[in-house]
């Protein structure tokens, strides 16, 4: 693999904080993460992962709480 070759990173996030969270990949992907859970997912190393709060499920009305690279999620347990 040579040095350009972007790097598939396994993360996690834990939603504590909204009634649903919503991660937005460059790619297009999403992930709907609810209050209290946690998911693990792929990201590319460099990736900006836009975190969503969705307050209103059937409003398109999403609040971004941060846009965040993938290199600074929390690595998933292994």
């Amino acid at each position: 693999m040579n040095a350009s070759t972007p790097q598939k990173l396994r993360k996690q996030y834990v939603n504590n904080t909204h009634p649903l969270i919503v991660l937005k990949f460059e790619d297009g992907h999403e992930i709907k993460i609810y209050q209290n859970t946690g998911k693990v997912f792929d990201a590319w190393a460099g990736e900006t992962v836009k975190i969503m709060a969705v307050y209103d499920p059937t409003s398109s009305e999403w609040e971004l709480v941060e846009a965040r690279k993938a290199d600074a999620f929390e690595n998933a347990a292994s």
